[in-house]
Protein backbone atom coordinates (compact mmCIF):
# COMPACT_ATOMS: atom_id res chain seq x y z
CA UNK A 1 0.00 0.00 0.00
CA UNK A 2 2.91 2.41 0.56
CA UNK A 3 4.86 1.68 -2.69
CA UNK A 4 0.87 2.48 -4.69
CA UNK A 5 0.95 5.79 -2.42
CA UNK A 6 4.18 6.98 -3.52
CA UNK A 7 3.74 5.84 -6.93
CA UNK A 8 0.68 8.02 -6.62
CA UNK A 9 2.70 11.24 -5.10
CA UNK A 10 5.81 10.86 -7.68
CA UNK A 11 2.72 10.95 -10.65
CA UNK A 12 1.64 14.25 -8.92
CA UNK A 13 4.76 15.81 -8.40
CA UNK A 14 5.42 14.85 -12.39
CA UNK A 15 2.90 16.34 -13.41
CA UNK A 16 3.03 19.41 -11.65
CA UNK A 17 6.48 19.22 -13.09
CA UNK A 18 4.33 18.96 -16.72
CA UNK A 19 2.41 22.05 -15.64
CA UNK A 20 5.00 24.36 -15.26
CA UNK A 21 6.71 23.63 -18.31
CA UNK A 22 4.03 22.59 -21.16
CA UNK A 23 6.73 21.79 -23.45
CA UNK A 24 7.52 18.75 -21.43
CA UNK A 25 4.14 16.70 -22.05
CA UNK A 26 4.36 17.64 -25.92
CA UNK A 27 6.44 14.72 -26.77
CA UNK A 28 3.48 12.02 -25.54
CA UNK A 29 0.88 13.89 -27.36
CA UNK A 30 2.77 13.80 -30.52
CA UNK A 31 3.69 10.10 -30.18
CA UNK A 32 0.17 9.39 -29.83
CA UNK A 33 -0.38 11.17 -33.01
CA UNK A 34 2.54 9.50 -35.42
CA UNK A 35 1.69 5.51 -33.48
CA UNK A 36 -1.77 6.35 -35.02
CA UNK A 37 -0.56 7.16 -38.36
CA UNK A 38 2.19 4.52 -38.78
CA UNK A 39 -0.47 2.36 -37.56
CA UNK A 40 -2.66 3.36 -40.29
CA UNK A 41 -0.24 3.05 -42.92
CA UNK A 42 1.83 -0.23 -41.48
CA UNK A 43 -2.08 -2.29 -41.70
CA UNK A 44 -2.36 -1.32 -45.56
CA UNK A 45 0.14 -3.99 -46.72
CA UNK A 46 -1.13 -6.70 -43.90
CA UNK A 47 -4.21 -6.38 -45.33
CA UNK A 48 -3.30 -6.50 -48.97
CA UNK A 49 -1.39 -9.45 -48.12
CA UNK A 50 -4.46 -11.28 -46.25
CA UNK A 51 -6.23 -10.61 -49.61
CA UNK A 52 -4.00 -11.42 -52.03
CA UNK A 53 -1.92 -13.82 -51.12
CA UNK A 54 -4.80 -15.74 -48.25
CA UNK A 55 -3.77 -16.61 -44.91
CA UNK A 56 -3.34 -20.07 -45.36
CA UNK A 57 -0.80 -19.81 -47.75
CA UNK A 58 3.13 -20.23 -46.80
CA UNK A 59 4.04 -17.08 -48.66
CA UNK A 60 0.87 -15.15 -47.31
CA UNK A 61 1.72 -16.23 -43.38
CA UNK A 62 5.51 -14.87 -44.22
CA UNK A 63 4.57 -11.99 -46.18
CA UNK A 64 2.22 -11.47 -43.16
CA UNK A 65 4.60 -12.30 -40.93
CA UNK A 66 7.03 -9.77 -42.36
CA UNK A 67 4.86 -6.75 -42.42
CA UNK A 68 4.18 -7.22 -39.03
CA UNK A 69 7.58 -7.14 -37.59
CA UNK A 70 8.13 -4.46 -39.88
CA UNK A 71 4.90 -2.12 -38.03
CA UNK A 72 6.19 -3.46 -34.82
CA UNK A 73 9.46 -1.96 -35.05
CA UNK A 74 8.16 1.29 -36.41
CA UNK A 75 5.90 1.55 -33.54
CA UNK A 76 8.84 0.69 -31.27
CA UNK A 77 10.90 3.42 -33.04
CA UNK A 78 8.05 6.12 -32.64
CA UNK A 79 7.78 5.35 -28.73
CA UNK A 80 11.47 5.66 -28.58
CA UNK A 81 12.28 8.60 -30.04
CA UNK A 82 9.50 10.71 -28.57
CA UNK A 83 10.50 8.78 -24.97
CA UNK A 84 14.21 9.93 -25.88
CA UNK A 85 12.42 13.80 -26.47
CA UNK A 86 10.80 13.31 -23.14
CA UNK A 87 13.54 12.58 -21.51
CA UNK A 88 15.93 15.38 -22.39
CA UNK A 89 13.29 18.17 -21.70
CA UNK A 90 12.94 16.23 -18.18
CA UNK A 91 16.54 16.36 -17.63
CA UNK A 92 16.83 20.30 -19.41
CA UNK A 93 13.92 21.11 -17.30
CA UNK A 94 15.64 19.28 -13.72
CA UNK A 95 18.87 20.54 -14.14
CA UNK A 96 18.58 24.02 -15.60
CA UNK A 97 15.15 25.02 -14.49
CA UNK A 98 13.38 25.09 -18.99
CA UNK A 99 12.97 21.95 -21.36
CA UNK A 100 12.96 23.39 -24.99
CA UNK A 101 11.87 21.46 -27.78
CA UNK A 102 14.86 22.70 -30.09
CA UNK A 103 17.15 20.88 -28.05
CA UNK A 104 14.94 17.96 -27.35
CA UNK A 105 15.02 17.71 -31.17
CA UNK A 106 18.84 17.99 -31.59
CA UNK A 107 18.57 14.43 -29.51
CA UNK A 108 16.80 12.79 -32.32
CA UNK A 109 19.12 14.33 -34.85
CA UNK A 110 21.96 12.77 -32.63
CA UNK A 111 20.86 9.47 -31.48
CA UNK A 112 18.37 8.84 -34.31
CA UNK A 113 20.73 5.91 -35.08
CA UNK A 114 21.21 4.32 -31.08
CA UNK A 115 17.45 4.81 -30.58
CA UNK A 116 16.24 2.65 -33.86
CA UNK A 117 18.75 0.22 -32.32
CA UNK A 118 17.01 0.10 -29.62
CA UNK A 119 13.62 -0.13 -31.32
CA UNK A 120 15.11 -3.16 -33.59
CA UNK A 121 16.38 -5.24 -30.37
CA UNK A 122 13.00 -4.54 -28.78
CA UNK A 123 11.66 -6.10 -31.93
CA UNK A 124 13.65 -8.91 -31.80
CA UNK A 125 12.93 -9.52 -27.63
CA UNK A 126 9.16 -8.97 -29.10
CA UNK A 127 9.41 -11.88 -32.11
CA UNK A 128 11.38 -14.30 -28.97
CA UNK A 129 8.74 -13.41 -26.83
CA UNK A 130 5.51 -14.86 -29.18
CA UNK A 131 7.51 -17.96 -29.87
CA UNK A 132 7.52 -18.80 -26.30
CA UNK A 133 4.24 -17.77 -26.29
CA UNK A 134 3.24 -19.68 -28.84
CA UNK A 135 -0.39 -19.75 -30.18
CA UNK A 136 -3.39 -21.90 -31.17
CA UNK A 137 -3.45 -25.46 -29.48
CA UNK A 138 0.53 -24.45 -28.67
CA UNK A 139 -0.08 -22.45 -25.91
CA UNK A 140 0.01 -22.78 -22.13
CA UNK A 141 0.68 -21.59 -19.02
CA UNK A 142 3.88 -21.79 -18.53
CA UNK A 143 4.19 -20.45 -22.00
CA UNK A 144 2.54 -17.32 -20.87
CA UNK A 145 4.41 -16.99 -17.65
CA UNK A 146 7.32 -16.95 -19.08
CA UNK A 147 6.49 -14.34 -22.23
CA UNK A 148 5.38 -12.12 -19.87
CA UNK A 149 8.20 -12.49 -17.59
CA UNK A 150 10.17 -11.74 -20.58
CA UNK A 151 7.96 -8.93 -21.99
CA UNK A 152 8.13 -6.97 -18.35
CA UNK A 153 11.82 -7.46 -17.75
CA UNK A 154 13.03 -5.93 -21.30
CA UNK A 155 10.45 -3.05 -20.85
CA UNK A 156 11.50 -1.91 -17.60
CA UNK A 157 15.31 -2.14 -19.00
CA UNK A 158 14.13 0.16 -22.03
CA UNK A 159 12.84 2.70 -19.31
CA UNK A 160 16.48 2.59 -18.13
CA UNK A 161 18.49 2.26 -20.92
CA UNK A 162 16.94 5.28 -22.98
CA UNK A 163 17.75 8.04 -20.23
CA UNK A 164 21.50 6.66 -19.90
CA UNK A 165 21.92 6.51 -23.90
CA UNK A 166 19.93 10.19 -23.66
CA UNK A 167 22.22 11.96 -20.74
CA UNK A 168 25.27 9.92 -21.42
CA UNK A 169 25.41 10.11 -25.17
CA UNK A 170 26.04 5.83 -25.42
CA UNK A 171 24.81 3.98 -27.77
CA UNK A 172 22.65 0.62 -27.41
CA UNK A 173 25.31 -1.76 -26.46
CA UNK A 174 27.12 0.66 -24.12
CA UNK A 175 23.67 1.70 -22.31
CA UNK A 176 22.75 -1.83 -21.81
CA UNK A 177 26.36 -2.47 -20.26
CA UNK A 178 25.87 0.77 -17.96
CA UNK A 179 22.26 -0.08 -16.75
CA UNK A 180 23.45 -3.56 -15.88
CA UNK A 181 25.98 -1.75 -13.53
CA UNK A 182 23.81 0.02 -11.96
CA UNK A 183 21.78 -2.71 -10.97
CA UNK A 184 24.08 -5.27 -10.40
CA UNK A 185 25.84 -2.96 -7.75
CA UNK A 186 22.56 -1.28 -5.99
CA UNK A 187 23.26 2.42 -7.65
CA UNK A 188 19.21 3.00 -7.79
CA UNK A 189 19.67 2.81 -3.54
CA UNK A 190 15.79 1.23 -3.90
CA UNK A 191 14.14 -1.32 -5.64
CA UNK A 192 11.44 -0.21 -8.46
CA UNK A 193 8.94 -1.50 -6.70
CA UNK A 194 9.67 0.92 -3.89
CA UNK A 195 7.54 3.89 -5.57
CA UNK A 196 4.19 2.06 -7.67
CA UNK A 197 4.59 4.61 -10.20
CA UNK A 198 3.60 1.37 -12.95
CA UNK A 199 0.91 0.33 -10.43
CA UNK A 200 -0.40 3.55 -10.47
CA UNK A 201 -0.10 4.19 -14.24
CA UNK A 202 -2.00 0.61 -14.56
CA UNK A 203 -4.63 1.47 -12.53
CA UNK A 204 -5.36 4.70 -14.14
CA UNK A 205 -5.05 2.97 -17.68
CA UNK A 206 -7.73 0.58 -15.97
CA UNK A 207 -10.26 3.05 -15.25
CA UNK A 208 -9.71 5.59 -17.96
CA UNK A 209 -10.77 2.76 -20.10
CA UNK A 210 -13.81 1.29 -18.15
CA UNK A 211 -15.02 5.39 -18.45
CA UNK A 212 -14.27 5.50 -22.06
CA UNK A 213 -16.07 2.57 -22.71
CA UNK A 214 -18.88 3.21 -20.62
CA UNK A 215 -19.13 6.86 -21.72
CA UNK A 216 -18.82 5.57 -25.67
CA UNK A 217 -22.04 2.87 -25.18
CA UNK A 218 -23.95 5.37 -22.95
CA UNK A 219 -23.56 7.56 -25.90
CA UNK A 220 -24.04 5.56 -28.89
CA UNK A 221 -26.87 2.37 -27.56
CA UNK A 222 -29.73 5.13 -27.14
CA UNK A 223 -28.46 6.85 -30.12
CA UNK A 224 -28.87 3.50 -32.23
CA UNK A 225 -32.18 2.36 -30.11
CA UNK A 226 -33.42 5.69 -31.54
CA UNK A 227 -32.51 5.23 -35.52
CA UNK A 228 -34.67 2.29 -35.42
CA UNK A 229 -32.91 0.72 -38.01
CA UNK A 230 -31.66 3.51 -39.97
CA UNK A 231 -27.77 2.28 -41.30
CA UNK A 232 -26.44 6.30 -41.53
CA UNK A 233 -27.69 7.51 -38.14
CA UNK A 234 -26.24 4.14 -36.44
CA UNK A 235 -23.40 4.50 -38.31
CA UNK A 236 -23.16 8.26 -36.47
CA UNK A 237 -23.46 6.89 -32.98
CA UNK A 238 -21.13 3.99 -33.57
CA UNK A 239 -18.37 6.31 -34.42
CA UNK A 240 -19.38 8.92 -32.03
CA UNK A 241 -19.01 6.36 -29.39
CA UNK A 242 -15.43 5.15 -30.38
CA UNK A 243 -14.39 9.00 -30.46
CA UNK A 244 -15.55 9.63 -26.94
CA UNK A 245 -13.52 6.36 -25.81
CA UNK A 246 -10.70 7.13 -27.57
CA UNK A 247 -10.11 10.32 -25.79
CA UNK A 248 -9.76 8.32 -22.88
CA UNK A 249 -7.51 5.75 -24.36
CA UNK A 250 -5.11 8.63 -25.65
CA UNK A 251 -4.99 10.42 -22.25
CA UNK A 252 -4.46 7.22 -20.42
CA UNK A 253 -1.77 6.38 -22.82
CA UNK A 254 -0.07 10.31 -22.48
CA UNK A 255 -0.33 9.64 -18.62
CA UNK A 256 1.14 6.45 -18.70
CA UNK A 257 3.95 6.75 -21.08
CA UNK A 258 5.34 10.42 -19.47
CA UNK A 259 4.88 9.58 -15.83
CA UNK A 260 7.32 5.82 -16.69
CA UNK A 261 10.07 8.40 -18.74
CA UNK A 262 9.79 11.29 -16.29
CA UNK A 263 10.27 8.61 -12.82
CA UNK A 264 13.18 6.49 -14.49
CA UNK A 265 14.51 9.59 -15.72
CA UNK A 266 14.89 11.36 -12.12
CA UNK A 267 16.00 7.55 -10.95
CA UNK A 268 18.77 7.64 -13.45
CA UNK A 269 19.71 11.14 -12.42
CA UNK A 270 20.06 9.82 -8.85
CA UNK A 271 22.17 7.45 -9.24
CA UNK A 272 24.46 10.08 -11.61
CA UNK A 273 24.26 12.33 -8.94
CA UNK A 274 25.31 10.09 -6.23
CA UNK A 275 28.04 8.92 -8.45
CA UNK A 276 29.54 12.54 -8.82
CA UNK A 277 28.97 13.23 -5.49
CA UNK A 278 30.69 10.06 -3.77
CA UNK A 279 27.67 10.14 -1.05
CA UNK A 280 23.85 10.08 -0.86
CA UNK A 281 22.07 12.99 0.67
CA UNK A 282 19.07 14.53 -0.10
CA UNK A 283 20.19 17.45 -2.32
CA UNK A 284 21.34 14.61 -4.78
CA UNK A 285 18.05 13.37 -4.92
CA UNK A 286 16.01 15.29 -7.98
CA UNK A 287 12.81 16.95 -6.59
CA UNK A 288 9.96 14.83 -7.97
CA UNK A 289 11.52 11.83 -6.51
CA UNK A 290 12.79 13.28 -3.36
CA UNK A 291 9.20 14.40 -2.24
CA UNK A 292 7.82 11.07 -2.12
CA UNK A 293 11.04 8.48 -1.13
CA UNK A 294 10.86 7.10 1.83
CA UNK A 295 12.06 8.60 4.91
Amino acid sequence: MQSFSRGWNFLIQAWKMAMADKDLLKPSIFALVAGFVVALIGVVPLVLSALVLGTESLVGRIAMGLFGTLLVFAQFAVTYIFSAMTVKLIYDYLTGGDGRMDKAWEIVKRDWLDILSLAAASTLVNVIKNIVRGNGRRRNFIGEAIAGLIDRLWTEATYLVLPIMVIEDVNLKDGLTRATYVVKNNLLLIGISTIGVSWVTGLLGFVFALLGLGLGFGIALPIISLANGGTALSVIAILLGVMVASVFFMAANVIGSYTATAYHTCLYLWVRNNETSGQSVPANVPAPLAAVLPR
